[in-house]
């Protein structure tokens, strides 16, 4: 489960949120690639843009609920 306390600085401020956990797989980006982004210099992704519509909420969970490692959170700061 992914904890507030180790998201990564460059998350947007939102609900959705990237901790530390990420392994880069990628498959967060392929499912909802306008929301999340990959830095090369760390090799993370982190959330670049909150959904608002139900749609783009809908397709957030669904790379959240994809990750493998359970690096994303939707109970960041609103």
């Amino acid at each position: 489960m992914a904890n507030k306390a180790d998201k990564w600085a460059n998350n947007v401020p939102g609900k959705f949120y990237v901790d530390q956990q990420c392994i880069d797989c990628d498959l967060c980006r392929e499912t909802a690639p306008g929301f999340y982004s990959r830095t090369e210099e760390g090799g993370y992704t982190y959330v670049s843009k909150q959904p608002t519509t139900e749609e783009e909420i809908s397709l957030c969970v669904e790379a959240m609920e994809g990750c493998p490692v359970e690096a994303i959170g939707n109970d960041g700061d609103a």
